[in-house]
C-alpha cells in the first residue's frame, strides 16, 4: 500500500510539474509570430507590395534583433526594432516585395537573426502575373 502511495503521488508531483513548466516564459528571448506567413495572392509583374509581420517576446530575456536576411534582391526588409524587446511586448517587421521580373508563383524565406532560439523564419508568397501590354 506504501508503494501504490508513493508511486501515486510521484505521478501526481512529475505531471504538475511538467504542466507548470510549459506555463513558464522560455528561458532567454522567444519569438511568438502572431502569422509567421502570408499569401499576397495574385499580383501584376512591376508591382510592389509590402507586409507588417508581428511578433512577441514570449521569453524571459529581452529580444535583441540584430539583422532581417532575405534570399532575393526582390525582397526587402524595410524596418525592424533596433532596440530591445522586452519579454511579453510586441514588435514588427516590414517586409517588401517588388515583382519586376518575376512570373508565376514566388514563395520567399526571409531569417529573422536574434539572441532567440527557434522559430526565426518568416515566409510570404505570391503569384505574379505577366503586365499587359496595351496596343
Amino acid at each position: 500500500m506504501k508503494l501504490f502511495t508513493l508511486l501515486a503521488t510521484s505521478l501526481l508531483f512529475g505531471c504538475c510539474s511538467i504542466a507548470i513548466a510549459q506555463n513558464l516564459p522560455s528561458a532567454g528571448a522567444s519569438i511568438a509570430w502572431e502569422k509567421n506567413s502570408h499569401d499576397f495572392g495574385e499580383i501584376t509583374e512591376g508591382e510592389k507590395v509590402e507586409h507588417t509581420f508581428k511578433l512577441t517576446n514570449s521569453g524571459a530575456e529581452p529580444l535583441v534583433i540584430t539583422n532581417v536576411q532575405v534570399t532575393c534582391g526582390c525582397t526587402t526588409p524595410k524596418g525592424w526594432p533596433r532596440d530591445p524587446i522586452l519579454p511579453g511586448k510586441k514588435a514588427e517587421i516590414i517586409v517588401q516585395f517588388n515583382s519586376t521580373g518575376k512570373i508565376g508563383r514566388q514563395n520567399k524565406v526571409v531569417t529573422v537573426v536574434s539572441n532567440a532560439t527557434g522559430n526565426n523564419q518568416i515566409t510570404f508568397t505570391a503569384t505574379v502575373l505577366e503586365k499587359k501590354v496595351s496596343n
